[in-house]
């Protein structure tokens, strides 16, 4: 047997050059956390929401439903065949009237408008009274939280105004909601991100709150956080310059497409130049734990557009799907029927070969495909993504692929069963 020819002091060396390479790793690139992420985000003027929102929209899309030819029709619609639809509509159903809305966004922003100071002082700390009142009920949503406006200089008092009597007003009435989210809209440059880091971290002290509790939304609709003035990508600089803190980053349709110009009846999600920007925060944040959220259509189901704007809506929430964009944003009640049964069409579908092919790579048996261990993680977070949002049953999983939901979810994300060793 060959001697090996590097020596201990040699092997210690190479450490030594990679030492800061290996603290970049464990910091900035901890891979995703493995909790739920919710399927979309649903954006409502701040001083509309009541503890009774979710149920009410629940209640509605149930009803615009049955109103055109019930959930099953919706499937038929969006190309599902007759046993697949029937399926997901029963789990649509369910969802419907159990948990309409996964994330909830009280917006003061675009939706809100401006008011002046005073209303808007007083709006803030009542969404943040009835989010309290929602969450102590059990009628709030899992995730839930405002978008205040932006940080440019001529929005930038009030929007960390609004932040501050919303957090307060929250942190006074005792914890705050697990799900909490904070979104920072129209972001431009590094510098306005770590202005946010800086005033969540503040309030974090003033109200001795753990340090990091107050995460946040980024969302990305702006050119310059694309490319910036140097040639470089801004977005791909965010997880770096505020390790840790940042949550999520949403494409933001409308304004993005109007910044480069693109004229109203072709601003879309699927627009080239929304692909592009999707795709540089795809690499911007791979690997790092935070989410993508992609955006939303204007295009709503109402009156006699109800059944075009379906199949339109279905169709690009499956587009994201497939592309790696497992969230996005839904404006009204209306569009949660086709979000969720495109959504559980999307998990259903590809629930058996996802499962042969875990199983396959579980038990080391012969399946014609030989899967590499990064292609077994990406099986098990599909499969698990589907059960999270409730597309698909555990029972089913374990029927299948031979998992258990502990298993299924470390699969997923190795990382976890080393830290909880």
């Amino acid at each position: 047997m060959a001697e090996h020819s590097l020596t201990p002091s040699d092997l210690a060396a190479i450490d030594s050059r990679l030492a800061a390479t290996d603290q970049l790793l464990e910091r900035n690139y901890p891979g995703d956390s493995g909790s739920r992420q919710p399927v979309h985000t649903v954006y409502v003027p701040a001083d509309r929401f009541t503890p009774s929102f979710a149920s009410e929209w629940g209640a509605q899309a149930l009803a615009t439903a049955e109103e055109h030819g019930g959930l099953e029709k919706l499937g038929a619609l969006l190309g599902q065949e007759p046993e697949l639809a029937a399926a997901v509509a029963g789990r649509v159903a369910a969802k419907l009237r159990s948990e309409p809305i996964e994330d909830l966004r009280l917006d003061f922003e675009d939706g809100y408008g401006d008011r002046g100071d005073e209303a808007e002082d007083v709006a803030a700390v009542a969404a943040a009274q009835a989010v309290s009142e929602a969450v102590a009920g059990g009628s709030a949503p899992p995730f839930i939280g405002i978008r205040f406006k932006c940080f440019e200089a001529p929005t930038r008092a009030r929007g960390l105004k609004t932040l501050d009597l919303f957090v307060s007003t929250l942190a006074s009435a005792g914890e705050l909601p697990e799900g909490l989210v904070l979104t920072l809209p129209k972001v431009t440059t590094v510098a306005q991100v770590e202005a946010m880091d800086f005033a969540v971290s503040r309030l974090e002290e003033i109200h001795s709150l753990p340090a990091g509790r107050l995460r946040f939304e980024v969302q990305v609709e702006t050119p310059q956080l694309i490319l910036g003035p140097e040639g470089t990508s801004p977005v791909a600089q965010l997880p770096h310059a505020v390790p840790g803190r940042i949550s999520g980053l949403h494409y933001g349709t409308y304004d993005y497409s109007a910044s480069l110009q693109i004229s109203a009846e072709y601003q879309s999600m699927e627009h080239p130049v929304a692909d592009f920007a999707k795709e540089v925060m795809q690499l911007a944040v791979a690997g790092t734990g935070i989410r993508l959220s992609d955006g939303s259509t204007n295009i709503i189901p109402v009156g006699d557009n109800v059944e075009n704007a379906w199949k339109l809506h279905g169709r690009l929430v499956r587009r994201s799907l497939e592309r790696g964009y497992y969230q996005g944003w839904d404006l009204h009640a209306n569009q949660l029927p086709s979000r969720f049964a495109a959504t559980y069409a999307f998990y259903r579908e590809g629930l058996p070969a996802a499962a042969a092919r875990l199983r396959n790579y579980v038990e080391r048996t012969e399946g014609g495909v030989m899967d590499e261990p990064a292609t077994a993680r990406a099986l098990a977070a599909f499969i698990l993504r589907g059960v999270q949002c409730g597309a698909v049953g555990t029972e089913e999983v374990l029927a299948l692929a031979g998992v258990e939901l502990p298993r299924l979810t470390v699969l997923a994300h190795p990382r976890l069963a080393t830290s909880s060793k």
